[in-house]
């Protein structure tokens, strides 16, 4: 041992001297540096074997002085230790199960038997009899929540709930998809919850420029074919947007939503056709309507009934 630790003690002394050798060495000083690294490195390797040895030692001298008596009562000890270790685990699987061990299996036989098998009177698993009363309970609990009291939704109660949450939700995807409609994708209906907004807005934001029932004031009559800008539901659009300043026409586009545009385009459509009292006289050039050249009864009947 005492060989060893002077090994060690000279090869970490020849390590570490490059590292403080002068600056006049022959060999560069990075050099001695991985020199003395490496040195230390195996320093510590040899010492690591050396304990290795050590034990390797000791665990020889063990047993020569124990002898083979020694060995075979320690054996005999750790075999004893895991017979009972197989037999408790025995036992805790035979009590989660309520079964008798196999030495008492005699005590539970029942009398008859068929050909040779007789069959073991091994009562039911407590955690299976835990299970089934549980089952009772929640059976129970279920009756009175959603029979009795009422507490709980039943299948269809559930089915209208959830089916007036997507409802809600759809209202709320359409609400956002319409704000996405601009002059290019703006689509001409005749819907009356369309109609009814844009009559709101017409009323609000239109009334004082282009008369109550779109008769024209200020601005021009909207229910005749002369069209100034355009009679299609995208020039429309357009024109309310971006508005014409050259004729006092404002611009919407910052004060109302792309819905609302849509909505009350639709409900500038609408009104052509219906010949309200003191229209104003005609401007612009008259325009076939395309889109439908006279309103059909349907629409017309509905432009009247919003108004």
């Amino acid at each position: 041992m005492k060989s060893i630790c002077s090994i060690f003690l000279s090869l970490l002394v020849l390590g570490i001297q490059p590292a403080f050798a002068e600056d006049s060495s022959l060999m560069p000083g990075e050099t001695m540096n991985y020199i003395g690294f490496g040195a230390i490195m195996l320093a510590l390797i040899t010492l690591i074997i050396a304990m290795m040895v050590v034990l390797r030692a000791f665990q020889v001298v063990t047993k020569i002085l124990l002898g083979s008596e020694g060995l075979e009562e320690a054996k005999a000890e750790k075999a004893a230790m895991e017979a009972e270790r197989k037999v408790a685990k025995a036992n805790r699987l035979n009590k989660l199960l309520s079964l008798k061990p196999l030495s008492e299996e005699k005590s539970i036989l029942i009398a008859h038997d068929y050909d040779g098998i007789q069959e073991l009177d091994n009562p039911i698993p407590a955690w299976f009899m835990y299970l089934f009363y549980v089952t009772i309970v929640f059976a129970v609990g279920y009756l009175l929540i959603y029979h009795v009291f009422g507490v709980g939704q039943l299948q269809y109660a559930e089915y209208k709930t959830e089916m007036a949450v997507a409802a809600k939700e759809k209202a709320v995807f359409l609400s956002k998809s319409a704000n996405k409609v601009d002059e290019n994708t703006v689509k001409l209906t005749t819907d009356p919850s369309v109609l009814a907004t844009g009559k709101v807005v017409f009323k609000e934001r239109c009334a004082a420029c282009h008369g109550e029932n779109g008769q024209g004031s200020v601005g021009p009559n909207l229910t005749d074919d002369y069209w100034l800008h355009g009679n299609k539901i995208n020039d429309v659009f357009k024109t309310i947007e971006y508005g014409v300043q050259s004729k006092g026409m404002p611009t919407w586009e910052k004060q109302l939503t792309p819905k609302q545009i849509s909505d009350v385009s639709n409900y500038v459509k609408s009104l052509h056709g219906t010949n309200p009292p003191n229209p104003k006289e005609p401007q612009g050039t008259k325009v076939a309507d395309n889109e439908g050249a006279k309103p059909s009864k349907s629409n017309l009947k509905t432009a009247m009934a919003i108004k």
